[in-house]
């Protein structure tokens, strides 16, 4: 890898694998680790035409000194995963980060109507990716004695999606076991967090709005359309907290769930004795989170 010792910015000196970045939301991240002064990166797709043309764009936009690897991957297989790790530890040398974006919508319409081979695709690509790619990690950054996991949410992690159950169900795992995982590898100085990065207008909108009412429901479909109409939030949002959950800055916040939309991230920092709790983290409402005076045992 080329001197990087000019390049400056939060991510200065650190690398990057990031999965499922050759289009959306995971090429704006891999985008703005660059810009961000990151060393290197390796993205890595399931496509290879769309990952090569992920990495033409991404060389044009790299300083000369800036590593830019790629590599298929199905990051549901455990195999795909150990060999994408395997490579790009061999051409970065070290990871520093973890972006786990890689993720699917998956079969459209009620539980009971739903393709069960689709449904449990959606789980193996979401969940157990987003597991598969931290378990071939870890070893490294527990070597190392540092490490940042940064794993996407969405939507169906916070409240119920009918008619999109796998996608619901699959994000909500992704929570509870980044949750989890943060605290097996808090000693060892791994951050996991968590990101919700809004309503995005990308292809996976596109194939929300390709499934029609018929399959969505007339309910979803309306937010969907009212969506698109919006223009929606810019996945740049998300690839800033990306960013920040992957310096040095959020040392030490972990085991979190944060909006880039709602959350006021840059300022948590400042509030890491608060954060040593169950804010941002999924957790049961009780009655007396609501002013009610029943329930209480």
């Amino acid at each position: 890898m080329s001197d990087s010792s000019a390049l400056h910015g939060p991510l200065a000196g650190r690398t990057a694998l990031i999965t499922g970045a050759s289009q959306g939301l995971g090429l704006a991240i891999a985008r703005a680790y660059l810009d961000a002064g990151a060393s290197g990166i390796c993205i890595c797709a399931r496509e290879a035409g769309a990952l090569e043309r992920a990495l033409e764009e991404l060389a044009t936009h790299a300083a000369p000194c800036q590593a830019v690897l790629g590599h298929v991957a199905d990051v549901s297989e455990p195999q795909e995963v150990a060999t994408l790790v395997e490579l790009a530890l061999a051409g970065l040398e070290q990871i520093t980060i973890l972006v786990s974006n890689a993720g699917v919508y998956g079969p459209k319409g009620t539980v009971d109507r739903s393709d069960w081979s689709e449904w449990r695709r959606t789980v193996e690509i979401n969940l157990f990716g987003s597991v598969l790619s931290a378990r071939a990690l870890l070893g490294h950054f527990t070597e190392r004695g540092y490490g940042k996991i940064v794993q996407l949410s969405g939507g169906g992690a916070t409240a119920p999606m009918p008619r999109l159950s796998a996608y619901a169900a699959s994000k909500a795992g992704v929570v509870r076991f980044a949750e989890t995982l943060a605290e097996e590898v808090r000693e060892q100085r791994i951050d996991v967090n968590a990101i919700a990065p809004g309503a995005l207008n990308t292809r996976m909108l596109d194939e929300l709005l390709s499934a029609g009412p018929e399959a969505l429901g007339d309910a979803v479909y309306a937010r969907a359309l009212e969506q698109r109409a919006s223009g929606g939030i810019p996945p740049e949002q998300g690839a800033k907290l990306a960013v920040f959950l992957g310096s040095a800055a959020s040392d030490g916040i972990t085991g979190k769930l944060l909006s880039a939309v709602w959350d006021p991230w840059p300022e948590l920092p400042a509030h890491r004795d608060e954060l040593d709790s169950d804010l941002y983290t999924l957790r049961r409402i009780v009655p007396r989170d609501r002013g009610l005076d029943w329930g209480e045992a």
